[in-house]
C-alpha cells in the first residue's frame, strides 16, 4: 500500500509540457496519449529510426479515428502539431513531467536521470516506466529525490486503462497528487502502489507467466493446450505464453529475476527456458520467434514450425486485453477447432452419474450434442429433478435464440433418468461427476467396473484429485480418463483430458473425439495435481491474497489491476468470492501438497475468512460483502 496515503492530499502542480525518453513501442503509445490529450510532448530517443517510428505510428493511429469518426481531421493535425522528436535529453529542458521508457537496465536508468538533474528545473517530476527496477534506488541517486516516482502504463498505452503510481518513502505527496491527476484526465484508471519488483499486476502476472513457461518446459503439456486452457477455461484474453512472447521473453526473464531477488520465492525464479531463449536471441513477436514462430520480426501472426500440430490448419486473431481498440495489438494462435480425431470406440449412448449442478450440466452437453444419455441418480426422483434443472436451462436457451425448441424436444427426448448404476449397462461412455471426495468416486468406480460393458470408457469429472486412484479401483484402469468440464457445463468451451500412465490410446482418443462432437475443446494435460488450469490459476489467487495481506494493496485496487492492466474478466477477489474461499483452500493445499513449493502454501488470511464462516457469495461474505441469495 502506498506509504504516503494516510496524509492529506496536497493540490496537484499543473503538468502540461510532457517529455518521454526513449520511444520504443511503450514510448510511442505514451507519447500519442499525450499529444492527442492536448499535451506538448517532445519525445527524445538517440535513434533517429525510433524517432520516425514513433511519428509514423501517431500519424497511422490519428488516420483511423479520423476515418472512424472519433476525432476531425484538425484535431489530428493538432496532435501531430504538438508531437516533436529531439535526440538530446536537453530539449527536456522545459518539461513539467518527465517520463523515462528507457531499456529495464539500471545502469542506463541511471544515466537518463543523472543527465535530467542537469537539465530540468528542480521542481520537474521524474518519472521511470520501470515494472521491474527499484524505484527507490533511482530517487536515492538523484539530486531531488522527492520528485522521482514510477509511472507504469501498460502496452499498449493507448487502449490499456491501468496506469500504476509508485511512490517510494522519499516521493513527494504532491509528486504523487499531480501525476495521479494527469492520468485521470488522461482518461487512465490509476492505482497508487508502493515500491517492489512488479508492482501489482505484474507481481501477479509475472509469476503465473512464469509457471507457464516452466509447465511447457517440463513437457506437461502443449503450448497451444496451455494458452488454450487458459483462454477457454479462465476467459483471459490471451494465452501466457503467447502474451509472454508479446512482452518480450528477456523483458519478463528480467522482471522475475528483481521480483526473485526481492521475494526469494521459488515460483519468482525464471524458468530455465526463459534465459535459453533469451540468449538464443528468441525474444518473442520482436524477434519473429520465441514460444511461438511469427511471420517475420514484430508480426503478430504466428506461422507452422516444428511443434504445431498436425491438424493446425488456420489461425485466429487473439487480443492481449479483452477491450479492443485501434491500437491494440493482437496475437495469432491456434483456432479452436480442429480436424476430427482420429481412433477409438464409436459412442451412441453416455452415462452420466450424479444428480448436481454440473452433472446435470454434463448431460445436457451431451444431450444437446446428439447423443442418447442415461443420467443416474442415487434415485430415481434425483435424477428426474436434474433433468427437470436441464428442461430449464434448455429453455433459457430457447428464450435466447440459441436453441430451437424443436432442437429442445430432441435433447430432453434423448435423456432418460435412473437410480441406480445398472442402467449403464450399455453405455460406451461413463461420466461421473459425483462429489469430490475420492473414497466416494473410487466406490462408484468400483460399481462402474462391474456394470459397464467391456471396453467402455470410464472418465471421471475431478478437477483436483488424482485420476490413478479412480482408475485403480477398477479391473480396467487403461479404459479411465479424466474428463474436466468446467463449470457452467454447456457455456465453457474447455475440457481438460486427463491421461494417466496406465490409460490407452483408445480411450483417450475417445473421449477427444467425443469432445470435440459436443462443441467442445479437448487440451491433453497428464494427471497431476491442479492439471493445467487450477495449477496456474490458483497460486494466482493465493498470490493476491498475500497482497492483501501484507497490505501492499487493496482487494478493490488489486481487483482493478487485473481487469484494467491484464483484461481479466473478474479480478482476483471477485473469482474468489464466486468460486467460493473454501473450495479454493482445499485447491491450494493439494497443490501444495502436490509440489511441496513453500510459495504454494495458502495465504493465512485465506485459512482465517474459511475458518470464520466467510466463504465468499455462497455465505453473504467473503473478501466483500454479498447479498444474500
Amino acid at each position: 500500500m502506498d506509504v504516503l496515503s494516510t496524509l492529506p492530499t496536497p493540490e496537484p502542480l499543473p503538468l502540461h509540457a510532457v517529455a518521454v525518453v526513449g520511444l520504443g513501442t511503450m514510448g510511442a503509445g505514451i507519447a500519442e496519449v499525450l499529444a492527442c490529450a492536448g499535451h506538448p510532448v517532445i519525445g527524445i530517443d538517440t535513434s533517429d529510426v525510433a524517432a520516425q517510428r514513433a511519428v509514423a505510428a501517431l500519424a497511422a493511429s490519428t488516420a483511423r479515428a479520423v476515418r472512424r469518426g472519433r476525432i476531425t481531421e484538425q484535431q489530428r493535425l493538432d496532435a501531430l502539431a504538438r508531437f516533436r522528436t529531439a535526440p538530446d535529453l536537453r530539449a527536456a529542458a522545459d518539461a513539467d513531467l518527465v517520463i523515462e521508457v528507457v531499456p529495464e537496465d539500471y545502469a542506463t536508468k541511471h544515466a537518463v536521470f543523472t543527465a535530467l538533474d542537469a537539465v530540468v528545473r528542480p521542481d520537474t517530476i521524474l518519472a521511470t516506466g520501470t515494472n521491474a527496477l527499484s524505484v527507490t534506488r533511482l530517487a536515492a541517486d538523484s539530486a531531488h529525490p522527492e520528485r522521482v516516482l514510477g509511472l507504469h502504463f501498460f502496452n499498449p498505452a493507448p487502449a490499456m486503462k491501468l496506469v500504476e503510481v509508485v511512490s517510494s518513502v522519499l516521493t513527494a505527496p504532491v509528486a504523487v497528487a499531480s501525476v495521479t491527476a494527469l492520468a485521470r484526465e488522461l482518461g487512465k484508471e490509476p492505482v497508487p502502489v508502493g515500491d517492489r519488483p512488479g508492482f501489482v499486476a505484474d507481481g501477479l502476472l509475472f509469476g503465473y507467466l512464469n509457471q507457464a513457461a516452466a509447465m511447457y518446459e517440463s513437457k506437461y503439456a502443449s503450448r497451444e493446450d496451455i494458452d488454450a486452457a487458459m483462454r477457454l477455461g479462465c476467459g483471459l484474453p490471451m494465452g501466457p505464453l503467447a502474451l509472454l512472447d508479446l512482452i518480450g521473453v528477456d523483458t519478463a526473464r528480467t522482471v522475475l529475476e528483481a521480483m526473485y531477488a526481492a521475494t526469494h520465492d521459488r515460483l519468482h525464479a525464471p524458468a530455465p527456458v526463459l534465459g535459453q531463449l533469451s540468449a538464443a536471441g528468441l525474444t518473442g513477436r520482436k524477434a519473429g520467434r520465441g514460444f511461438y514462430t511469427y511471420q517475420e520480426p514484430g508480426s503478430e501472426v504466428v506461422v507452422p514450425d516444428a511443434e504445431t500440430p498436425n491438424t493446425q490448419t488456420s489461425n485466429a486473431a487473439r487480443t492481449p486485453n479483452a477491450q479492443t481498440s485501434d491500437a491494440q495489438t493482437s496475437h495469432t494462435e491456434a483456432p479452436d477447432a480442429e480436424a476430427p480425431v482420429a481412433g477409438g470406440i464409436p459412442v451412441r449412448t453416455v452415462g452420466v452419474a450424479g444428480s448436481g449442478t454440473m452433472a446435470s450440466g454434463i448431460a445436457e452437453v451431451f444431450a444437446v450434442g446428439g447423443y442418447a444419455v442415461v443420467l443416474a441418480g442415487r434415485e430415481v426422483a434425483k435424477a428426474e429433478r436434474a433433468k427437470a434443472r436441464i428442461a430449464k436451462s434448455l429453455g433459457r436457451s430457447v428464450a435466447r435464440g440459441r436453441l430451437t425448441e424443436a432442437a429442445r424436444d430432441a435433447a430432453l427426448a434423448r435423456i432418460s433418468t435412473a437410480g441406480s448404476l445398472a442402467a449403464f449397462a450399455d453405455v460406451e461412455l461413463a461420466v461421473e461427476a459425483v462429489a469430490e471426495d475420492l473414497a466416494v468416486k473410487q466406490r462408484l468406480f468400483h460399481m462402474l467396473d462391474e456394470v459397464c460393458k467391456p471396453g467402455a470408457v470410464l472418465a471421471t469429472t475431478t478437477s483436483s484429485l488424482p485420476v490413478i486412484s479412480c482408475a485403480r479401483a477398477t479391473s480396467r484402469p487403461q479404459d479411465v480418463v479424466g474428463m474436466h468440464f468446467f463449470n457452467p457445463a454447456p457455456a465453457m468451451k474447455l475440457v481438460e483430458v486427463v491421461r494417466t500412465v496406465l490409460t490407452c490410446d483408445t480411450a483417450h482418443a475417445t473421449v477427444r473425439r467425443v469432445c470435440r462432437q459436443v462443441g467442445k475443446h479437448p487440451v491433453d494435460c497428464g494427471d497431476r495435481a491442479g492439471f493445467i488450469v487450477n495449477a496456474l490459476l490458483f497460486p494466482y489467487l493465493n498470490n493476491a491474497v498475500k497482497m492483501v495481506q501484507e497490505h501492499y494493496a487493496s482487494p478493490d485496487d488489486i481487483d482493478a489491476a487485473m481487469k484494467l492492466g491484464g483484461g481479466y474478466p473478474m479480478g482476483p477477489f471477485e473469482l474468489l468470492d464466486v468460486v467460493g474461499l473454501d473450495v479454493s483452500l482445499a485447491i491450494e493445499k493439494v497443490l501444495h501438497q502436490a509440489f511441496r513449493e513453500p510459495g504454494l502454501a495458502p495465504a493465512p488470511l485465506l485459512e482465517h475468512l474459511v475458518a470464520a464462516g466467510c466463504l465468499g457469495r455462497k455465505t453473504g461474505r467473503g473478501f466483500r460483502e454479498h447479498a444474500r441469495a
